[in-house]
């Protein structure tokens, strides 16, 4: 067992007859690390994309009602006529009528004919 670990942290399974495999898993389990290491830091980078668009989302959403809130009171009868009164034009004292169009009944082809 002393000389297992003795060996060990002299490292001399890297210098021995096979240390060839051992060299090639080392390089394996470093490329393994790197490519974790990446995939986590784009991990984080998305999340803070993430992050960033959903506050953006929301803000505009906000922008949205307050707009929409304002474009409401701006189409109110009562804001319209107090903006039209400055020019000096006046809302109407007789209320709207509305108008009903008949529409002529078409006549076919025999009824044409019979007349």
């Amino acid at each position: 067992m002393k000389n297992g670990v003795y060996s060990i942290l002299k490292a001399r399974f890297l210098v021995n007859e096979d240390a060839v495999k051992n060299w090639r898993f080392i390089v394996f389990l470093v490329l393994l690390a790197m490519i974790m290491i990446e995939n986590s830091n784009r991990y984080d980078q998305k999340s803070f994309e993430i992050i960033t668009l959903t506050n953006e989302v929301k803000e505009l959403r906000s922008e949205f009602v307050d707009r929409r809130s304002e474009l409401m009171k701006l189409r109110m009868e009562s804001t319209v006529a107090s903006k039209v009164e400055d020019k000096g034009i006046l809302p109407s004292s007789v209320p709207p009528v509305k108008i009903k169009v008949k529409k002529e009944e078409e006549k076919g082809f025999f009824k044409k004919i019979w007349q």
